[in-house]
């Protein structure tokens, strides 16, 4: 390769990819539209997988970095039915999912890199193919970059994508209400007894909330709801006590100290609408441009899609070295295999999670599937 792969966002698949060109000598340069890397909140908790994110790690060889950051005993699970009852309480027994804080993976992965890699406050806002392979991509601060390899790893509203194909992120059908929930073995004692220390979900059929106990005694809270847009929209965001109290209405009858991952959020509540692509999209091979992540195979959230990302980050860094020669050989092998690879299917240990939707999304039907029916 002549020039160094350009990289379009420095989310955890584009600093992946990165990495693993690294360590094989091929050159990249990641143009990031965040001014800088601390330029707004990364998320909570993240539980990597060891049959995709952590082979991922493994690729780049950061094993070591990445077991230092993990938090232990965060992989403890419990059910809760809605009433506040305690159906399952799975203790963190070490296994393949290990919990990080996706603020620390980054950071880890950004530390991995050489100097100068990323190249912050680099907003993409056109990219346009020049024939043979090459691509000029054009940013908001007036400059521009010519490519003879692009990879659009710059998510939902991927600027790449329409290089490739038609397709748009449409609306799921369900959103996230965000919280979080600070000093709570203190300040919020009965919420901290229900999450307990690591992971809890709580779900009904069209809502359930889940929450995570992160680093310190921070409860962090996705309250979901099967709601059109619309709904959400007539909620007034921008004043705190009335949207928590409307969002609240919807889980009435529910436990208080449940219900109390709503009300007694110390932060702003933030609305997370859900998208998707098409399940199953594909393209034709174009040369000299690729996809991975969030902006080839977006799905409403799963507990894959940053394990996902990480491993097509690892994947094609390792056909680019494969094919040291030969591009068009490398995206091929690629994006060959990742088109075949499953993206939608909700899986926690080993057990399919029913959708939201279903009249199966209670308590009791989660423990069943993970841990059996009581015979």
């Amino acid at each position: 390769m002549n020039s160094p792969v350009t990289i379009i966002g420095a989310g955890l698949g584009g600093l992946l990819l990165a990495r693993v060109l690294h360590v094989n000598g091929i050159p990249s340069r990641v143009y990031e539209a965040d001014p800088s890397p601390a330029a707004r909140r990364q998320g909570g908790m993240l539980d990597i997988h060891d049959h995709n994110g952590q082979l991922a790690l493994r690729a780049a060889d950061l094993m070591d970095e990445f077991h230092a950051i993990v938090i232990e005993g965060r992989q403890t699970m419990r059910v809760l039915d809605t009433d506040g009852t305690v159906l399952m309480d799975k203790a963190d027994d070490g296994g393949g999912r290990p919990e990080v804080m996706r603020g620390e993976l980054r950071r880890m992965l950004l530390d991995s890199l050489p100097a100068g890699t990323v190249r912050w406050d680099h907003r993409a806002s056109g990219v346009r193919a020049l024939g043979k392979g090459g691509h000029e991509v054009t940013f908001a601060c007036g400059c521009s970059v010519v490519t003879g390899l692009l990879v659009g790893a710059d998510g939902a509203w991927s600027r790449v994508r329409p290089l490739l194909c038609d397709a748009v992120p449409e609306y799921a059908g369900t959103s996230f209400v965000e919280t979080y929930l600070f000093e709570a073995d203190t300040r919020h004692a009965a919420a901290a007894k229900a999450v307990g220390g690591g992971s809890m979900i709580a779900p009904s059929p069209g809502k359930e909330i889940f929450a995570h106990r992160e680093s310190g005694a921070t409860l962090h809270a996705y309250v979901q709801l099967t709601r059109e847009r619309d709904w959400f929209a007539a909620i007034d965001f921008t004043d705190s006590a009335a949207a928590t109290a409307r969002i609240a209405q919807e889980f009435e009858g529910w436990a208080p100290e449940l219900t109390a991952l709503i009300t007694d959020t110390d932060t702003a509540p933030v609305l997370r609408p859900h998208y998707a692509l098409p399940t199953g999209l594909r393209w034709d091979r174009l040369p000299g441009v690729t996809l991975l992540g969030d902006a080839a195979h977006l799905t409403a959230p799963n507990g894959e899609g940053a394990n996902l990302a990480m491993f097509d980050g690892a994947e094609l860094g390792r056909a680019l070295a494969a094919h040291l020669d030969d591009t068009e050989a490398a995206l091929g092998a690629y994006e060959e295999a990742m088109f075949a690879r499953p993206t939608a299917d909700v899986v926690f240990d080993g057990a399919e999670v029913q959708g939201i939707d279903s009249e199966a999304n209670t308590a009791q039907s989660l423990v069943d599937m993970i841990t059996g029916p009581v015979r």
